[in-house]
């Protein structure tokens, strides 16, 4: 039954994965940043300071609401959540084991344009969420398919089609990369630094998870904003004490990943520019995997955001990708290569690295530092990014299970997400991966699609803002929602906002 299973998971993964689709999200990146006029650059400074500089200033950032909504800093913590797991570690050692270090420079190129990519997926969650009969927001690439790219002519049942396939791609992503793969992760290395039986760790797992989401997205956003803070700099700290203990490897690492990036054949071997394909293929898809912009996942949890300009949200899904990949995923992959596993001339794992296999270079690379203790860490630091993600997805296959099947239904969605830890547990790793490769693939299609139809709105909306709050031009109109109700409603919200900034700013 695996081998039955794991032959037509390849036979659909080599499609959703194959080049075109791969082109696909290269190509919505690099015309969204365009479109945009390269707004992860040229306005840097504004993005950075409005979004992780304005947790220090700004408390209605990190103020809980009392209705239905949550903070800005919850919706992207919740969303880093989601991100920030696994992939990070595992996923980036799994890159490099089988792309080399070249893996990493299209790690970073994938994460530079999917930056817009998230943004834009953000913008366009905020401008056609909706609310539930729960009072809650609703938003995703879902209903930007129907409501959006299903009100252009002849395109209603399109849009109706490829929403209902969205969700239904993401309900499966959600037990295979928000779940299955993530306590995969889990078990296998706890099971190698402490040596605790697989399912045990899963049973562990199955009542940790079930105790926090049968909660709802309440009880998920209060208890990742407290978890992925202290998780996230716990994990940097170690990783740069490892890099400023091999601080002279640091410039041969950066040569590796270059040559590596462009080498016209593989490590092993091969026809002239298989190693720039299987480079950038794993790069890409690991890109993904970690940062997952072009899913239209994350979308879900910051359209749930008290947030009232698109745009302000936007960027947060900028600084997500950039914290996920071009930070985490790059302290990881110079722990790695700095760590003694993988060969930096030829680029292949060393018998070390082979002996310890992909899954455990990182606590192989913390082993040779700190010993026992630094493989442990690993496995813990594992055990909470993978816990935190698994949470995150936990809510974003309820929001494609509440579009599916209504509000009422998702306490049976619950329950069965927490079942699933246990499949995880005792699953095969490879197939865990290659199974979340395959749903990942599957609902990015759809999503990207709706995105590239409606980019123009994205650019309209991001001209509106750049215009009114960066340059400051007066007597123009926000543009914070595309329906008539909920434009009125959140314009009088902004007025309120305004007037309270400018009256304590004359205070």
């Amino acid at each position: 039954m695996l081998q039955f299973i794991t032959n037509v998971n390849n036979t659909i993964n080599g499609w959703v994965w194959g080049w075109p689709a791969l082109i696909l999200l290269g190509f919505t990146g690099v015309l969204m940043t365009c479109l945009t006029k390269w707004f992860q650059v040229s306005h840097f400074k504004y993005w950075i300071s409005h979004t992780i500089g304005q947790i220090f200033g700004d408390k209605r950032v990190t103020q809980h609401t009392k209705d239905k909504t949550i903070s800005q800093f919850q919706s992207l913590c919740t969303a880093l959540a989601a991100t920030v797991g696994t992939g990070n570690i595992v996923g980036v050692a799994g890159a490099i084991a089988v792309g080399g270090p070249g893996a990493v420079f299209w790690m970073w190129l994938i994460a530079f344009f999917g930056m817009m990519t998230n943004f834009s997926e953000n913008v366009l969650g905020i401008l056609y969420r909706r609310k539930n009969e729960e009072g809650e927001w609703c938003g995703g690439a879902m209903y930007y398919l129907r409501d959006g790219l299903g009100s252009k002519k002849n395109c209603k049942t399109i849009g109706a089609v490829l929403a209902v396939l969205f969700s239904v791609f993401c309900l499966l992503a959600s037990f295979g990369i928000g779940n299955m793969s993530q306590v995969n992760s889990m078990v296998k290395n706890v099971n190698h630094a402490f040596g605790i039986p697989n399912i045990v760790v899963g049973v562990f797992l199955f009542f940790a998870v079930s105790l926090v989401i049968i909660g709802g997205l309440k009880r998920v956003a209060a208890f990742t904003e407290k978890l992925v803070p202290f998780m996230v700099i716990l994990y940097l700290i170690g990783t740069i004490v490892i890099i400023c203990m091999n601080i002279t490897m640091v410039p041969a690492i950066f040569v590796s990943i270059f040559k590596g990036a462009f080498a016209m054949k593989s490590a092993v071997g091969g026809i002239v520019g298989a190693g720039i394909a299987q480079a950038m293929k794993m790069g890409m898809k690991r890109g993904v995997f970690s940062n997952e912009a072009g899913l239209g996942s994350s979308v879900m949890v910051h359209s749930s955001s008290n947030v009232i300009e698109p745009v302000k949200q936007g960027m947060w899904g900028i600084f997500e990708v950039f914290a996920d990949t071009i930070v985490v995923c790059t302290l990881t992959a110079l722990t790695l290569l700095s760590g003694g596993c993988v060969d930096l001339a030829t680029g292949q794992l060393t018998a070390a690295g082979e002996e310890v296999g992909s899954s455990a270079l990182m606590s192989y690379a913390f082993e040779q530092v700190f010993g026992k203790p630094g493989a442990m860490f690993v496995a813990i630091a594992i055990l909470l990014f993978a816990y935190s993600t698994v949470l995150g997805w936990s809510h974003y296959g309820s929001k494609a299970f509440e579009y599916l099947f209504g509000t009422k239904a998702i306490f049976v969605y619950r329950v069965v997400f927490s079942a699933v830890v246990l499949a995880g547990s005792v699953m095969e790793a490879q197939l865990a991966w290659d199974i979340s490769d395959t749903f990942n693939g599957l609902m990015m299609i759809p999503n990207l699609i709706g995105v590239l139809v409606l980019s123009p709105q994205v650019m309209r909306c991001t001209k509106n803002y750049v215009d009114r709050r960066i340059r400051k031009q007066e007597d123009i109109n926000p543009m914070l929602s595309m329906f008539p109700d909920i434009q009125a409603e959140q314009e009088v919200r902004l007025k309120e906002r305004l007037a309270t900034l400018a009256a304590n700013e004359d205070a």
